[in-house]
């Protein structure tokens, strides 16, 4: 066999393997029956407070596609647009065993006792553990809101109960194997 020969075939050979590969990789996905990329949020996931009349209701919210290596998952709701210097953290939640693909709407709601066995609500910007819906100042610019589920390497995040959302977010990051987001816009 002449080598150019055998150097075709070697490069439609990794080629088909490279497909192959490809094809059987799974994407870490997030989905939302109420929040939809690039679309304005509901009233339902808007602040009720502050000038804002929303039904403060965390959305539901369902993942697919994480890596093998998923030990535990995370959830934030951040906005970067807020008028802060850092943003605004709406809510943040960890220590999601990996059985877990999915939360209920309402789960932020600390009284409604929706989240799996476990998991902890840190602080948001709000002061508080739970979810804070969107409320941005009126006339600005509709801010992003970005919903990001992360695939963790461990078990269980060792932050102190009352961590503020930057800390979690430290330890996120730190422990990250894989992330998947949604972003949706509000403004007022």
């Amino acid at each position: 066999m002449s080598r150019r020969l055998t150097n075709a075939l070697l490069v439609v050979l990794f080629a088909a393997l490279s497909s192959a590969g490809a094809q059987g990789a799974t994407k870490f996905t997030l989905t939302s029956s109420d929040v939809h990329e690039g679309q304005k949020l509901a009233s339902a996931q808007v602040f009720n407070g502050m000038g804002c009349t929303g039904s403060n209701l965390s959305p539901a919210l369902e993942w697919h596609g994480a890596p093998a290596t998923t030990k535990s998952y995370a959830v934030t709701v951040y906005d970067p647009d807020a008028p802060t210097g850092s943003g605004w953290w709406h809510w943040v939640v960890y220590n999601i065993p990996a059985s877990v693909t999915k939360l209920a709407a309402g789960a932020g709601d600390p009284k409604k006792n929706l989240l799996p066995p476990g998991a902890t609500q840190g602080n948001t910007d709000f002061g508080a553990p739970g979810y804070g819906g969107a409320c941005p100042p009126p006339g600005d610019k509709p801010h992003h809101y970005h919903v990001t589920v992360f695939a963790l390497d461990t078990d269980k995040l060792d932050v102190p109960s009352g961590a503020t959302a930057a800390y979690v977010g430290f330890n996120l990051h730190a422990h990250t194997v894989a992330k998947a987001q949604l972003t949706a816009l509000y403004g007022r």
